[in-house]
């Protein structure tokens, strides 16, 4: 399980979703661009959905639990930018949603936010 680190939040993700998202955060900030991006909360957070504001300013810590890059699925990396580009901002969806994609719309993954204070503690 890797994690992003944005503005005192911890957010851990699978590796390979968090690759994918690295990819397209970075198109987006490369260009200047500010979104939201949101994701389903994991059951030990309360099984709701939560959402952040990404601004170039901003700085992010890509954090990867394993030593290898993952494979990078491209149609996931579009479908990903696709919905960056989009009003609703950056849904990070489940690799397999995008595969099936249905009239119910896309799956949300699940990630499990943590707050920190500025010695990295969490809370």
């Amino acid at each position: 399980m890797g994690s992003l680190r944005y503005d005192g939040i911890v957010i851990e993700f699978d590796d390979r979703l968090l690759a994918h998202l690295q990819i397209v955060i970075a198109q987006k900030i490369r260009r200047g661009e500010s979104f939201f991006m949101a994701w389903r909360d994991s059951n030990e957070t309360g099984d709701g959905h939560s959402s952040i504001w990404i601004h170039p300013s901003q700085n992010l810590y890509f954090k990867f639990s394993g030593s290898r890059f993952p494979k990078i699925n491209p149609a996931w990396v579009d479908a990903l930018l696709d919905s960056a580009n989009s009003s609703k901002g950056l849904l990070i969806m489940t690799e397999e949603s995008i595969a099936a994609e249905t009239e119910a719309g896309v799956t949300l993954a699940t990630a499990t936010p943590h707050l920190q204070d500025l010695h990295g503690r969490g809370y």
